[in-house]
């Protein structure tokens, strides 16, 4: 049997969009996170839960659990339970046999491959049969998505995909250390040299036009150089609401390396 019950560590856009295709595939998905997580794409992260109590993404809600015992209740009500428990110590209770590691962290290694019986790392950091079972690129590319079974993700090159010619130009970055404060909220318009943010009375412009994809919740403290939006210079065609297709092909990723494991293994069995 493919066990249904999978476990996500971190709950960003790109984990959410897997979470949100093996929802939607019959699965149970719990995600969990940290107390005050870096959410940019705040619309389409189930992580937005732990700052708004719920959040809808695509027709699918996530919801903030108290304790790891009102999870299943929050399953039993057709919801995406989200714990914070930044040192994953629910899975101890949870004891899932799948686990997504979906932190992000791209250095250093946050999962091990003894932490349940199928390990799925996204992006680099992992090496798919020493650290994790398997890996997922996350590098937009020929390879998005692709399981390794043996391997490794692209390393991070810490710059952005190019959408219609821009890159590094379309995030938004702490020019110093400090609280966070959005003077534009997603979904609007700027043009280049626009004011968009504050930390400390430093001012963050914009400097492309666009459309406001992704920004960090009012009030969150930062770090200099982190990232606190995002510029989609596609502007209005944009629908800041929806999965991305980055997320979606990991999802793919994800699901694929479940049914690998499970199914293949099954179909061998009966023979």
């Amino acid at each position: 049997m493919i066990p249904r019950l999978v476990v996500f560590r971190g709950a960003g856009d790109l984990a959410t969009g897997a979470a949100h295709r093996l929802w939607n595939s019959g699965f149970h998905v719990i995600m969990l996170e940290l107390p005050k997580p870096l959410v940019v794409r705040r619309t389409v992260s189930f992580a937005s839960a732990v700052y708004e109590g719920s959040i809808v993404v695509e027709s699918v809600e996530a919801e903030l659990c108290s304790s790891v015992d009102t999870v299943f209740n929050c399953l039993e009500a057709g919801k995406v339970p989200v714990l914070s428990d930044p040192r994953s110590e629910s899975l101890s209770i949870l004891q899932p046999k799948i686990i997504v590691d979906a932190i992000m962290a791209k250095t250093g290694q946050t999962s091990t491959i003894h932490d349940a019986e199928l390990v799925i790392g996204l992006g680099p950091g992992f090496f798919a049969g020493r650290d994790v079972n398997t890996v997922i690129e996350t590098k937009r590319g020929h390879s998005l998505g692709k399981v390794f079974y043996v391997g490794s993700a692209a390393e991070d090159t810490a710059e952005p995909g190019i959408i219609e010619g821009y890159g590094i130009e379309r995030l938004l970055r702490a020019p110093t250390g400090g609280t966070l404060k959005p003077l534009k909220a997603i979904g609007d318009i700027v043009q280049a040299g626009e004011a968009v943010a504050v930390v400390n009375d430093l001012i963050i412009k914009a400097e492309i036009d666009g459309l406001i994809r992704g920004m960090l919740y009012p009030g969150v403290e930062v770090a200099t150089g982190t990232k606190v939006g995002d510029i989609d210079p596609r502007g209005t065609s944009v629908d800041f609401c929806a999965i991305s297709d980055k997320a979606r092909a990991i999802g793919g990723g994800v699901l694929e390396a479940i049914m690998h494991r499970y199914l293949l293994k099954n179909n061998a069995d009966m023979l």
